[in-house]
């Protein structure tokens, strides 16, 4: 202690006035909150940014802290939410059949079923030839995974497994249909399968990823939040972490432009 008094220059009894002192409530309050935050962003798997490590305090807690308060401790401790990659543009084939772009960016429903939107991603497995690919149908009422598709290839199948088990699931939809212009969506086929199901197609326009931006969104905050970072070199391992995170995402996932509420608690509300 003398040690360090005489680094610092200051006298043993700034010391000991120091340590026999009387902690103030708001540094135990700062003390307190900084550990749960720490705790939360390890149990979270570092997917939490302030905005959202506020709204899963004070859900979890029954507390009202402040953005800023909360901003104020993780800056402090150095915490931060996993940071996104950038996408890269891909180049498009043209295809021989499409539809118009119905929706228009309109991403607001007011019901369930009312819009849905699909797409498949790849994930890269390390050490293998071979890659992992996802298939899935976000509800935009809710944001919720109406259903979804893993397989090992991107071909027809997964897509058609994936339109019929959102149908299995919700057999009275009717909503508006939309996609990007992947060959599996401009199929005779697939349209067939919406017209016999009473659904209007929407289709992105040539290069416009934004046209679809919910099921792009869905792909980045997945991504993000379970599969960067990390090396994947199990296939089977990956395959689980995907469902563990979907139903994560459905259920526990709290957002705050659903009020706070998880997906199926906002659709569940509805109800």
């Amino acid at each position: 202690m003398e040690l360090l008094c005489g680094i610092l220059n200051l006298p043993r009894s700034s010391y000991y006035k120091w340590k026999n002192r009387t902690i103030p409530n708001k540094e135990i309050q700062d003390i307190e909150l900084y550990n749960v935050i720490c705790e939360y962003h390890e149990t979270f798997n570092g997917i939490l940014g302030y905005r959202r490590m506020r709204l899963y305090i004070n859900r979890l807690n029954q507390t009202s802290y402040s953005v800023k308060y909360i901003r104020r401790l993780m800056k402090f401790g150095h915490i931060q939410a996993r940071i996104r990659r950038k996408h890269s543009n891909y180049v498009k084939v043209k295809p021989d059949q499409v539809g118009d772009n119905i929706l228009n960016r309109n991403f607001k429903a007011t019901h369930k079923n009312e819009k849905w939107c699909t797409d498949v991603t790849e994930f890269k497995i390390e050490g293998q030839n071979k890659k992992l690919y996802l298939s899935a149908i976000i509800d935009l009422y809710d944001r919720s995974i109406v259903s979804y598709v893993l397989g090992n290839s991107n071909n027809n199948n997964i897509v058609f497994e994936t339109f019929d088990a959102a149908i299995k699931a919700n057999p009275n939809a009717k909503p508006i249909f939309h996609s990007d212009r992947g060959f599996q969506y401009t199929s005779k086929q697939f349209k067939m399968m919406l017209d016999c199901n009473g659904m209007i197609q929407s289709m992105s326009r040539v290069g416009r990823c934004l046209d679809n931006s919910p099921m792009e969104g869905f792909w980045g905050t997945l991504k993000s939040e379970m599969f960067y970072g990390i090396h994947w070199n199990d296939e089977n391992l990956l395959k689980n972490k995907i469902e563990n995170y979907i139903d994560f995402y459905n259920t526990k996932r709290f957002q705050e432009n659903l009020n706070g509420l998880t997906p199926f608690e906002f659709r569940n509300q509805a109800v």
